[in-house]
């Protein structure tokens, strides 16, 4: 129930990303302004992450992600109305795109917490990638499905349709019947937060993967917010073919999710990680050479595929060893690691493509992602090694139930 919710409200939400991208350049024509929504979508999780992840402990994660997922539906029609009626403004964008941040703050680390509910410790590898194939299978699909909206109809229409997506989730999430594993905790948030810091910090794989997530967030995995200014300013094309692009990575990140899902079995080795690293930093700076748009499809879905695998094999790993009374704090952490740090990266990669172009800010970007991962296979903290489940083993959830109305709500 919550794989299919899921699969029709991420095809949504990717034509809102797409639409939304599409739509600044529209209104702005600058790849500053573009990495500004970026910046301020991705701002309140820098803030609030940390936050979000005492939140997830606290409470019934199914309830937090059915309150989250209905303001970013009620944001998904409000851009719709705004389009459909011919009043939107750039300030409207960022208005919109700080108040989806904000419930993407507490929706992200519940979300990923919430699969290991679900599925529990043993099946998390094949839970994770199955969960990230159909996000990948909702970019293949999505992009493309927006740039032909987009062409046809009008913009608007992509965030209506996304606002409708909502609805899936929201159903299988309160129709499912999964036990709430809320434990009581004594003490301050600020005490709860420093308690997911110091695990951390005295466990060295978690953080050389968490030092290398932060780095190629800030640079190599913001390369998104530079297709809508490869596909308009370097190949000039229109949406129909940024939706195509945007297709092919997503092509390649469903290979590299169900790939991960087949042959991940029961352990997964850290090389995995470093892998991905490295081959979404060649396909980038492959992007700095070609100008043609079959080649460009071919370099943006070797990105895509590089970059599933090193989000999967990464998430995947840091569930695996973390103990289940912290799983919220430190997926937060995660998150503030993932997300918190992309107001950075797309400031950095917009003011790059400004000054130098859109070619020369990916072959940057791609150099980069290379070099980090060899520092961190230098320093040891992500030497090759095969990791298994640890820890006690997750009480596997009661089977769901048929649906029944509201649900426990």
């Amino acid at each position: 129930m919550y794989w299919l919710g899921q699969m029709v409200s991420l095809i949504g939400s990717w034509m809102q990303m797409t639409g939304q991208a599409w739509l600044v350049l529209t209104l702005t024509g600058s790849p500053f302004k573009l990495g500004l929504v970026s910046t301020l979508q991705w701002t309140p999780m820098l803030f609030l992450s940390l936050f979000a992840g005492v939140v997830a402990d606290r409470y019934p994660k199914r309830r937090i992600l059915i309150i989250t997922q209905t303001g970013l539906c009620c944001m998904a029609f409000v851009l719709a109305a705004l389009c459909l009626t011919g009043k939107v403004q750039y300030w409207h964008v960022l208005i919109t795109a700080t108040c989806v941040g904000t419930l993407q703050a507490f929706d992200m680390p519940t979300r990923q917490s919430f699969v290991v509910e679900m599925a529990g410790r043993d099946d998390l590898l094949n839970a994770i990638a199955l969960n990230s194939t159909i996000f990948n299978l909702a970019r293949v699909i999505g992009p493309a499905l927006a740039g032909l909206v987009v062409k046809e109809v009008g913009i608007g229409w992509a965030f209506a349709l996304n606002g409708l997506s909502f609805f899936a989730v929201i159903y299988a999430l309160r129709a499912m019947d999964v036990p709430d594993r809320v434990r009581p905790r004594q003490g301050s948030a600020v005490s709860h937060i420093l308690d997911g810091l110091r695990y951390i910090r005295r466990t060295p794989l978690v953080l050389g993967i968490m030092i290398l997530l932060a780095v190629l967030s800030i640079f190599a995995l913001n390369f998104q917010v530079l297709v809508p200014t490869l596909a308009r300013n370097v190949l000039h094309g229109d949406s129909g073919q940024y939706g195509l692009l945007m297709s092919c990575m997503g092509a390649g990140a469903l290979l590299g999710s169900v790939g991960l899902a087949t042959f991940g079995g029961r352990g997964l080795q850290t090389r995995a990680i470093l892998a991905g690293a490295v081959c979404l930093g060649l396909g980038e700076i492959a992007l700095f050479f070609v100008k043609g748009w079959g080649l460009s499809g071919l370099a943006l879905f070797v990105c895509g595929a590089a970059m599933a695998t090193f989000s999967a094999s990464s998430n995947t790993i840091i569930q695996w060893n973390v103990p289940d009374e912290l799983r919220g704090r430190v997926m937060s952490i995660h998150s503030l690691v993932f997300g918190g740090t992309t107001p950075f990266g797309a400031f950095i990669s917009g003011t790059l493509a400004q000054r130098l172009g859109t070619s020369a800010t990916f072959g940057i970007i791609g150099v980069v992602a290379v070099l980090s991962a060899a520092v961190m296979w230098l320093s040891r903290l992500l030497a090759p090694r095969t990791v298994q489940p640890s820890g006690p083993r997750v009480a596997q959830a009661e089977p769901f139930a048929a649906p029944r109305g509201g649900g426990r709500d």
